[in-house]
Formats: structure tokens, sequence, C-alpha cells
């Protein structure tokens, strides 16, 4: 057989080159970054992400050489098209019956000079997310001896040619341009070139493509005005504060504008805090702010006078926006002399007729016009759009300062994924002042044109399950402290309509998990994420559907991780003590980098050089990454305590106490572990508890059961009326703390 039968004529390839540029060029707008560094000469493997069926295209416009292809052979048996296109680019044909014979043939193409590109993930992405790479590429670049070069594209997700919302090409067309970005990584010698290093490499290029959006330029506020102008008859909001209220996009707009107008005049401050529970009064309010010109901050009015006062101070902040019903109900606030009640304020600037000519407006200009009319700004980019406290459940609240790039990143973040698409309808009932509640409730709904169905808080039970059951809502993101409630007081009928119940901000027990599968048929999936970064990082999906017979599965969600990451962004895991990087599956700090990572806190730049290492954002949690892509955390680095060297976890010893004395969860956190220092051994555990069932005897007698070690046993238990929990559902750590410190000292050591 002639080995160089299967490479085309090379008048073949120049002859379709030119007009497959230019179709895709009329398709996309294309950057790249660091194309210098794919050799002028001489073979190398290129290995790359796969989102869609116009990848090759884009790489090959992209690439100053000519690229050799690896495709499935399954395409040869579809179409005599697909034939027709393997005979005329030479493409490699690989299936599972040939693999040698493909990487023999690679080897030749790599061998002669040439640039050959295979995807390693085997198929085309059904998530958006990098899955598993297979390790065949490592072979083919070995028996060549040549480099794998990486390259990671970003934008093709979405496009009709991707599979987004469930399924391929069957979906509206863009009507733009869609903007591409192709990074090139550096060559990595073919004795290095292993599965992790690669997948390392490919992340890092793709966090970088993701940066170069040119949506992330944006202006918030110019974004969201010009989303409820394209279709400002729509119903964006149902409040339920109190009595059913729905507020279409016009009305939204036209309120926000009528008030941005007078907090431009009458507010000199730049930043203007807002004490408000979710509903259209804290949307208006905040994106009134924002079309001022000015930051919203949202203040915690759970946590105590001295942080409230704290963040004032540090915020800067004379002017609250809030209503006379909420400082009623808030004892101990320090609310500072300018406190406007936000009824009030509409009455003062003219009530229904101040908000005529801007609900006019939306209604009969193009909705480029409506930023036009409020004076924004096309770009926000990194400039500040919002101002959060950290929870402080383990020390005092902290200023995250998130851009306008921080906050349109996680929210088209979200959007690639299949969790909440513009046919949602979303319940949101986290506090504002809570990071999810803050952009995922509040301006992602927006964003995306899904409808919103507020309730106050997520407490209220019954009304959480009274909005799902009547307004047929879709999706639901809380914390298990408050889903738990649901569970036991809803029945199948009331949460029928559900169909996406996302869980986050703690670890999800495993008894809800199954309850809720069990009970209501709902796979409850699992994210993770944290103020600094808008706030998600992962989160898990619903396992794409199949498209064709022949389509091999892929897993959106893997039980007992976080999911995989958002789009764009990358990570590491590194050593806790000494912060050397670990390899792919070992456990250590989660760092990550990506556009919706802040920049650091607010005047406090000792505090953002501790969390940031070599341009890593560290978590503090320790976690790990398996082969393919899903994040499992393993614990807070603060809820460890290092005992004669070994790190004891304390969520293993709580969920082993927990099983061992069964022990009802529905009424809250029945017991806390902490750790206080000690002179011996450097820490001891204590634990906190609402039972009256727990001894230092009887604590020992069980986890000796369960089979811990000697040393993770607690040598104090402090009976406590209630484990104190934040505004948000996680527990309140420095609050128990503070709680062991008074009373250890009280303690007797045996009980």
């Amino acid at each position: 057989m002639d080995e160089t039968a299967f490479f085309p004529p090379a008048h073949v390839s120049r002859w379709l080159a030119w007009p497959v540029a230019v179709a895709c060029r009329l398709l996309y707008r294309i950057r790249v970054l660091n194309a210098e560094r794919v050799p002028q000469a001489g073979g190398a493997l290129l290995v790359a992400n796969h989102l869609s069926y116009m990848d090759v295209i884009v790489l090959q416009v992209a690439c100053p050489r000519p690229i050799r292809y690896v495709g499935h052979e399954t395409f040869l048996k579809q179409s005599w098209f697909f034939r027709l296109i393997f005979n005329l680019t030479g493409t490699i044909p690989v299936s599972q019956t040939s693999a040698l014979e493909t990487v023999r043939r690679v080897t030749l193409a790599l061998q002669a000079g040439e640039l050959v590109l295979v995807f390693p993930e085997g198929g085309i992405s059904r998530t958006g997310q990098l899955m598993k790479l297979e390790r065949g590429f490592e072979l083919m670049a070995r028996k060549a001896g040549v480099p794998v070069i990486p390259v990671a594209h970003d934008g093709l997700w979405g496009s009709v040619f991707s599979f987004s919302d469930n399924k391929y090409l069957f979906k509206s067309p863009r009507l733009m341009r869609s903007a591409v970005c192709v990074a090139w990584g550096e060559p990595i010698p073919a004795e290095r070139a292993q599965a992790g290093e690669v997948r390392h490499a490919l992340l890092d290029l793709g966090c970088a493509a993701y940066d170069e959006r040119p949506q992330l330029k944006r202006n918030l506020g110019n974004e969201i005005v010009r989303r409820l102008g394209r279709n400002p008859r729509s119903v964006v909001m149902v409040d339920r504060t109190a009595a059913r209220r729905e507020l279409t996009a016009a009305q939204l707009f036209a309120a926000a504008a009528a008030l941005s107008v007078h907090l431009r005049r009458s507010v000199p401050e730049r930043r203007v805090g807002i004490v408000l529970p979710p509903g259209a009064g804290a949307t208006i309010a905040n994106l009134a702010v924002l079309c001022a010109g000015k930051v919203p901050v949202n203040l915690n009015f759970t946590a105590g006078r001295a942080a409230i006062e704290a963040s004032l101070r540090m915020a800067g902040l004379k002017t609250i926006i809030s209503a006379d019903a909420m400082r009623a109900k808030i004892t101990g606030f320090p609310w500072p002399e300018s406190t406007l009640d936000l009824t009030s304020v509409f009455q003062q600037i003219g009530g229904k007729r101040a908000l005529l000519p801007w609900y006019l407006a939306a209604l009969i200009l193009p909705n480029q016009c409506l930023p036009w009319l409020l004076r924004l700004p096309d770009r926000g980019d990194n400039e500040e759009a919002g101002l959060l406290f950290t929870s402080g459940t383990s020390g005092e609240p902290k200023g995250v300062v998130l851009s306008h790039r921080n906050i349109l990143a996680n929210c088209w973040q979200f959007s690639t994924l299949s969790l909440f698409p513009p046919s949602a309808v979303m319940l949101s009932c986290l506090p504002v002042f809570h990071s999810f509640g803050f952009t995922v409730n509040m301006w992602y709904p927006l964003l995306r044109g899904c409808r919103s169905v507020s309730v106050p808080s997520p407490l209220e039970t019954q009304k959480i399950i009274d909005a799902i059951r009547e307004e047929a809502v879709s999706v639901m993101v809380g914390a298990p402290t408050f889903m738990r409630p649901i569970f036991k007081k809803a029945v199948p009928a009331d949460l029928r309509s559900l169909e996406i119940l996302v869980s986050g901000a703690e670890r999800l027990p495993v008894d809800l998990y199954e309850g809720f599968l069990g009970k209501f048929h709902l796979s409850v999936l699992q994210g993770y994420g944290m103020t600094e970064a808008s706030p998600a990082t992962n989160v898990n999906q619903p396992d794409p559907v199949l498209p064709t017979d022949t389509a091999a599965a892929q897993q959106g969600k893997r039980f007992g991780s976080v999911g995989r990451m958002m789009a764009g962004m990358t990570a590491r895991v590194f050593n806790p003590e000494t912060l050397e990087q670990l390899p792919l599956g070992a456990t250590g700090v989660v760092a990550f980098r990506g556009a919706n990572l802040f920049s650091g806190y607010l005047d406090n730049p000792k505090k953002t050089a501790e969390v940031f290492h070599d341009g890593w954002y560290l978590t503090g949690d320790l976690g790990r990454f398996d082969e393919d892509g899903f994040l499992f955390i393993e614990g807070r680095l603060s809820r460890f305590s290092k005992i004669a060297g070994e790190m004891v976890p304390h969520g293993n010893v709580e969920q082993a106490l927990i099983e061992g004395f069964a022990l009802n969860q529905d009424e809250g956190y029945p017991l806390v572990v902490v750790g206080m220092a000690d002179a011996n051994k450097g820490e001891q555990l204590v634990i906190l508890t609402t039972s009256d069932e727990l001894t230092v005897e009887r604590v020992r007698v069980k986890l000796a059961a369960a089979g811990l070690p000697n040393l993770w046993v607690p040598k104090v238990v402090l009976r406590v009326d209630q484990i104190p929990v934040l505004g948000t559902g996680k527990l309140d750590l420095k609050g128990c703390k503070d709680i062991a410190q008074k009373n250890t000292s009280a303690a007797p050591s045996g009980g």
C-alpha cells in the first residue's frame, strides 16, 4: 500500500481553503491569540476542545499552516458528502476498531512534517464544558517524537452547529456575526504531554479566550435596559411580597429610570445602600442605582450591629434605600440620617406621572435608544458595579468589589448551561445581599429574559410552596437549610412544575438528596461558589440527551461532586502548606481564575494578598478534580483541625454523629464541631449541640463504632439552645467559635 495515498494533492487543499475561509468569516469575527506559537515548519500534534461542527474550519482559519484532521469513521458511513470532504481534505478516519491504524497514519503525517489536529474528548461536547481527555494523543505524540500544541476556542457554543439547548441545527441562527477567539498554547514536549497537563493547558487557554469576549466589556445597566426594551410588554417579574403583582419589562424600566434621575440629582455619593427583601422594590432600587451611574450596596440586615456599622463605614454609605415596613421589622439597625422610603420617594417625584414618559419610551422607541436617554455608557468592564460583604462565617465581613465584567461573565456562564433557559420561571427568594440572590436571582433573569417569581424570604416555606404551585415555577436555587422544610411540608402536586433544583452554600446531605428524588422525582443538582466569584464557579447540570442512536452518553452531573467548572474558568489544586501545585486527582486547596473572579477586597490590600497566589484565587476549600472535570469538595480548610500533626475534618465527625445518634435535621443544625487551641496537641475538638443525648462518653462510643480514630473524638460537649446560622443559611462559624471560647474554660474536659 502507498503510505502517502491518504494525503490529498496540495492544490485541492488550496482550492478548498479560500471559499471555506470566506464563508467562515461571514459567520464569525475571529480573534487569534499567540498564533506565533505554531512552529513555521515541522510536525506537531494539535489538541483542541470540541464544541461544534464548525471547530475544524475555525481552527484552520486561525492557523498559519494547513491542518490535517482526524475524524470519526461513522461520518463516512452517514453521507456521500462527508466521504467527499474526508477525501478532499485527507482527513484520517478513526474508530474503536481501527485505533492502531489511526495511530500509525497520524504518526506518518507528523513525521512528514504536518500539523495534525485531534479532539481528545472523542466527540462534540453536549454540555459546553471540557469532557474527559482520552489518552490516545499521548501515544501519537511519543511515537512521532513531536510536540503537542494545545489550542482552545470560545464563542462557538450556542451556534446552530453546537448542541446547546439540547439540539443540533434546529434552533434560531444568530443574526449577527459571532465573536470567536482562538488561543494557541505553548508547545509541550511529547514526554510531558500527558492528559492532566494538557487538560490544564486547554482550560487555561479557554479562560484566556473567554476573557476576550466583547460583551464582558459592556455596562451592566446598559445591557439590562436594552434587554427590557426588546420585549417591553412581556411579564418579567411576579412579586408576591404582599398581594400578587405582575411587572412588565416596560413598567420595571419606567420605575427604575424615574428613580435613577432622582438619585443622580439628589445623592452625591458614589455608593448607595439598599436594605430590601427580594422582590420588585429591590430590583427597581438596584437597577435605578446602576442607571444613575452609582454602585448598589445591598446590606446584610441579619448581621450584627457591629458588622453592619463596619460595612457602612467601609463603603462610605450615607444614603440607604429601604421601606418603612422593613425599618419597623429590623431592630438595632444603625440607620443613617438619609434613609429613603422607596414608596415615599416615588410619591415625591410625581408618582405615575413621573413614570409615564419612560413607560411610553420603552413601548415606542427602539431598545438601543433607552440607554442613551439615561446617559448610560456602553462600557463598564472592570469598573465597580456592585459591592457585597462576605457573610463572615469565619471572621469579620470584607467588602467584595464586583465589576461589570465579573457579573456579566457569571451571567453569560450560566446562560451556556441547560439550567436556566429563557423559558424558565425562576423562584427568587434568596436575599439580595447574598451573592447568588444578587447575580443569579436578580440580574440573570433580566439579562436572559426569564420570568422571576419573588418571595421575600427563603424562610417562608408555605409562601414558597404556594408560589411554585401557582406560578408554575420551573427553577429554584437555595441552601439545604431552606430546602429541608420544603421537602417536609410540600406534597408532590405542589412541586409538579419544578424541573431544576440547585443546592449551594453548604454541603448537600445525602438524606435530603435521596428524599427529593424519592418523593418528588427531583435530582438536586449541587453547585459551588463564593461571593468573590460573583458567585458561581461550578454546578452540576442534567445529563444531555443523546442526539443520535450512535452517539455516546455524556454526563452533566456526578453524585457527590459540585459539578464541572463554568465556561471560561480554569483551576489548580495546591498543597495547603507549601502551595506547591498538585497533580490531577490529588486533594488540596482549590484555586480559580476566570473573568467572574473579583480583583480584590475593598481598601484591604493585605486580605487581598492573602487570597491570591500567582494570580490564582485561593478558595480556602479542600477539594479534588477527577479526569472528567468534576470537582469534589472535601471541606473548608478552616473546618479542619491539626491535632498531633494530623488533619481532622470537622464535617466527617459531624456526619458520623448525626448518623450514629439519628439526629433530626429538620429544625436546623443539631450540632457543630469547632476547633479550639490546645497547649498539648495544637487544637482540640469541641461539640456544640442542641441535643441532650450527646455526652463525651456516648460520643466516643458512637465514633468508635463508625470506625473513626480516637484522635478524632471531641473531648468537650457543650449544650446550646441554638446553633448560630447566618441569614444566607450557612453556619455562623465565627459565632460558634465565640460560644465555644466563652464556655470551654469552664467546661470539664471529660464532659
